[in-house]
């Protein structure tokens, strides 16, 4: 039976998947992710159905801290302290797969009603809570390095994007974010804790008004507990959850039942600091373009996410910023709106399953912002050869030459005035998303919750 489903899983992973779940597979179907997954189905001889998660790392050889044998330790570890982490029913390290137990519930918490979302949240607060409080050398995660420093927890997961990135991306934005985030780290560091890592609305299921399940401890390592708090500030900016007196109130809910204090200066440095992680990770995800990557949603992520750097940078460091006009687009006819026609009217309502469908809706947005580049890009890239010019006193010929001018001065120390600096970076990011709104336009006019 395993061998007549439609997938494109590695050799062996369906036998190891009916063996583990002592049965034969009926259900297997990719789930639509940012991250490779799978939600499978064993049914047994007495007719009882195992249902599972399958994670998996195709180039993975489960060495280091991010990658799905390290989740699958975390999740193992926490499964035994009470919380509500899905349990690892398998692993296979040839295949570099976890599967997980399957847990009820949505994830789509900012499409819940208003009380639903209170109620949800005032559970997330309490799991965190459990979370942070737990005794780092009690939960066996040998393979985690436990920072002793500020410096060291602010610094440690910057340090490894960065490795990450391998100097595959020259960028003013990062060059100076990276710099900030350097010569900013918090003074104060109250405990070290486990730490999600990519905590908050999307990344834990719900059921019934409590939280089910949380998930994805891919990022999960030891560091300020604040931290974490600025994950929850970036994952409620993309699945916004909260009230309109925004997230102070939960923040001081967990001060109350944990006792440990949130320090917003900390937490807005955080903020920065998830956001830049974020920018830096996709920028090297953009480069490589793997076709098995939700390619769309990740050039979304990236504009969004840069825009979003720069005002938290600039919430950080007390700065107005000035968004831009946006010139008007009119498209002309093109090769590309053909394509895109074709799609849409007659490819896509020819296309059965749900991931097909959300593959190729995917595409055409892709193709979509490619005829904006063509049709608009000369016009913004003019815009910012001028708006360069001025802090650095030269026009160059291309912008590519002008962003690596750029880059240069800000990595020399040439560009004093930091303000003006980021004010430009913010209008370059408002201006990108502009370009890209076609994949933009996923994750609509999204903007920060207030922290306080």
């Amino acid at each position: 039976m395993a061998e007549e489903l439609n997938h494109d899983l590695p050799d062996g992973m369906t036998d190891w998947i009916a063996e583990a779940g002592g049965g034969r597979i009926t259900h297997l179907k990719r789930h639509i992710a940012r991250r490779e997954a799978w939600v499978v189905d064993v049914t047994r001889p007495d007719g009882s159905v195992g249902e599972y998660f399958l994670r998996l790392d195709r180039e993975g050889d489960g060495s280091g801290t991010h990658s799905v044998k390290s989740e699958a330790k975390v999740q193992t570890a926490l499964v035994e302290t009470g919380m509500k982490v899905p349990a690892i029913c398998a692993w296979n390290e040839d295949l570099q797969a976890a599967l997980h137990e399957r847990m009820p519930g949505r994830a789509d918490l900012d499409n819940a009603e208003p009380e639903e979302q209170a109620s949800v949240l005032e559970d997330f607060i309490q799991q965190l809570v459990l979370l942070h409080l737990l005794d780092p050398d009690s939960l066996g995660l040998d393979h985690m390095p436990i920072p002793t420093t500020s410096a060291e927890c602010a610094l440690g997961e910057i340090d490894f994007v960065e490795q990450f990135l391998g100097g595959m991306v020259t960028d003013p934005l990062y060059t100076y974010s990276l710099q900030w985030i350097r010569n900013n780290v918090p003074e104060r560091l109250d405990r070290v804790s486990l730490l999600q890592g990519d905590t908050g609305p999307a990344n834990f299921m719900f059921n019934e008004g409590q939280v089910s399940a949380i998930v994805d401890w891919e990022w999960a390592h030891f560091g300020d507990p604040m931290e974490d708090f600025g994950n929850i500030c970036t994952r409620e900016f993309y699945c916004p959850s909260t009230p309109e007196e925004g997230l102070g109130p939960l923040f001081r809910r967990y001060e109350e039942l944990s006792g440990i204090p949130v320090h917003l200066d900390s937490v807005r440095y955080y903020r920065v600091q998830q956001f830049v992680r974020s920018i830096v990770s996709l920028a090297r995800i953009t480069v490589i373009n793997d076709p098995q990557m939700p390619n769309a949603m990740n050039w979304a992520y990236r504009y969004i996410c840069e825009r979003a750097t720069c005002e938290a940078l600039a919430d950080a460091m007390g700065i107005e910023l000035e968004r831009p006009e946006l010139p008007d687009v009119e498209m002309a006819s093109s090769l590309e709106g053909v394509i895109i026609s074709n799609l849409r009217e007659e490819v896509l309502p020819a296309v059965d399953g749900d991931f097909p469908r959300h593959r190729l809706e995917h595409a055409t947005l892709l193709v979509e912002c490619l005829d904006r580049q063509k049709q608009i890009g000369p016009q913004l890239a003019d815009i910012e050869l001028d708006e360069i010019a001025a802090l650095i006193g030269h026009r160059s010929d291309t912008l590519e030459d002008g962003l690596m001018a750029l880059d240069k001065a800000i990595q020399g120390g040439e560009t004093e005035d930091e303000a003006e600096l980021l004010r430009y970076l913010a209008r370059r990011a408002w201006r990108l998303e502009h370009l890209w709104k076609p994949v933009v336009d996923l994750f609509p006019d999204r903007t920060f919750s207030r922290i306080d």
